[in-house]
């Protein structure tokens, strides 16, 4: 018989399924440019007749947005497939381990730096970035529990291999 869904645990792989829904996500985003839509900027009269000037983004910043956003997020997938596909026998192979597990972490805290520097830059909505960045803060909860659940890997051995005090 299974779990009703509202009921169920967390997953083992959860900061995976997290990561890939993101990065989806994100995409999708980013294919619309951000929800940046062309603005008006002035109004005013020429002739007698109401001209208006329409002023765009430049094309090439919502580029470099995107690209540093997708590398990020591509970055995430790969650390976290890296250091999932390490099972640590040694104090080597786990130390390897969590240098891909801190590495994922760090590109979810690359990526919320950029996320408010799109905000800064761009007339973003609140209402656009604020469930990217408590998702990103959800995702960093979950690789941090990943790199702790190293410990129990470890457990009865001695000393333990370095930084895992």
């Amino acid at each position: 018989m299974s779990v009703p869904k509202g009921r169920r645990g967390l997953s083992d792989f959860e900061f995976y399924h997290t990561a890939r829904q993101l990065r989806e996500d994100m995409t999708n985003l980013l294919l619309r440019d951000f929800g940046v839509k062309d603005s008006v900027r002035k109004t005013y009269e020429v002739d007698g007749k109401q001209v208006t000037v329409v002023e765009e983004y430049p094309h090439w910043i919502i580029e470099g947005f995107r690209a540093s956003i997708i590398r990020l997020l591509r970055e995430l997938i790969l650390n976290i497939t890296a250091g999932n596909s390490i099972y640590p026998t040694t104090p080597e192979e786990l130390s390897e381990r969590r240098r891909f597990q801190t590495a994922s972490i760090i590109n979810c805290e690359q990526l919320q730096q950029e996320l408010i520097y799109c905000a800064d830059i761009l007339p973003l909505k609140i209402s656009t970035v604020a469930p990217f960045a408590g998702r990103i803060e959800t995702e960093v909860k979950l690789l941090k529990g990943w790199r702790k659940s190293n410990k129990k890997l470890f457990q009865g051995s001695s000393p333990g291999p370095p930084g895992l005090e």
